[in-house]
């Protein structure tokens, strides 16, 4: 089968490279999928590099673990482990292999059971590939860290990214008033997901605004998090999943560590978290997705053999919602 392989780390162009392999053998609890779709994310372009550098401790120190990247998948069921219950071959399903394999830029790749969910109806395989790890992402960052309630007002920083288009969405289905920030290109994009409030970070300072929030998610930017501070209810939580860094070694966990060290001597909470993919948060997504409350936004698509063009693309920082590979 045909695969996007690295074996070291570099640019896309470089390290990146169509192949013939083996197919996966699939292990008592994985289901092997016939990927039809997947998707770009940060996370693609930071493991392809090897930067921030401290990642290389779980990713590999000198070249990648896991020689085939892909973070998203959507694809159809072609076999089973003996242990599988949940699916058969021909069910239509997407998940994310994030931290357990990847290996989702190949024509059939091995998902364990527990990563996977049946595909929403009203989703074809681009979009379905769109959903997981972002999806995941701003719904974790919003439910178990940010606590939202009904009624909160929440300010998603990076509002029309891949994270940012879902995050804006899932806050407005938890009933908050919701304000995103974004540049001058994105506001109608921002506005047209159900965004309450844009503002664009070019002409306007969040900070320095009189509106005080309940919960902001950073999802982009280089504010700092006694920047962000000052945007907070007393009461109010930050919530750090990234944002831009030229550091090499330790990137964006700068910001990070000053958040946690702070968060205990202020009356406000400030927390990080890793995405941890899983199949009950992924229907919670399903359930969303057919009620019509959430719709992923597709920026481009990309064929297999263009994968380094789509993360490069992704790298330059320009992709409004999501960037699909079609397999």
């Amino acid at each position: 089968m045909k695969a996007i392989v690295q074996d070291k780390y570099g640019s896309p162009e470089a390290v990146l490279k169509l192949q013939d392999i083996e197919k996966p053998v699939v292990k008592d609890d994985e289901v092997l999928v016939r990927v039809r779709a997947a998707s770009v994310n940060p996370a693609d372009w930071h493991l392809m590099r090897g930067k921030p550098y401290i990642a290389r401790l779980q990713i590999g120190l000198r070249r990648p673990k896991d020689t085939v990247p892909g973070c998203d998948v959507a694809g159809q069921v072609e076999g089973v482990g003996k242990n599988v219950t949940m699916f058969q071959p021909g069910d239509e399903v997407f998940g994310s292999p994030f931290m357990h394999g990847f290996g989702a830029f190949a024509e059939r790749v091995c998902v364990s059971e527990d990563l996977l969910a049946v595909k929403p109806a009203n989703l074809s395989f681009d979009h379905a590939a769109a959903v997981p790890l972002a999806a995941l992402t701003a719904l974790q960052g919003l439910r178990d860290h940010g606590r939202i309630e009904p009624g909160h007002k929440v300010l998603i920083i990076g509002a029309s990214g891949g994270v940012g288009t879902f995050a804006v969405q899932i806050a407005k289905s938890f009933g908050a008033e919701v304000t995103g920030t974004c540049s001058t290109r994105n506001v109608e994009l921002v506005r047209s997901i159900g965004a309450d409030h844009v503002i664009d970070y070019t002409q306007e300072d969040f900070t320095q605004g009189r509106q005080r929030y309940d919960l902001i998610l950073q999802l982009a930017g280089t504010r700092s998090p006694s920047d962000c501070r000052r945007a907070l209810t007393p009461k109010g939580t930050l919530v750090l999943i990234s944002g831009e860094s030229s550091g090499r070694w330790i990137g964006a966990v700068d910001r990070i560590v000053k958040a946690r060290a702070l968060s205990p001597f202020v009356s406000q909470t400030m927390v990080s978290f890793t995405v941890k993919p899983n199949k009950e948060d992924l229907q919670v997504l399903k359930e969303l997705i057919e009620a019509g409350k959430i719709t992923p936004v597709i920026d481009r698509t990309y064929p297999l053999s263009e994968v380094p063009k789509a993360i490069r693309y992704l790298e330059e920082g320009h992709a409004r919602g999501k960037v699909v590979i079609t397999v």
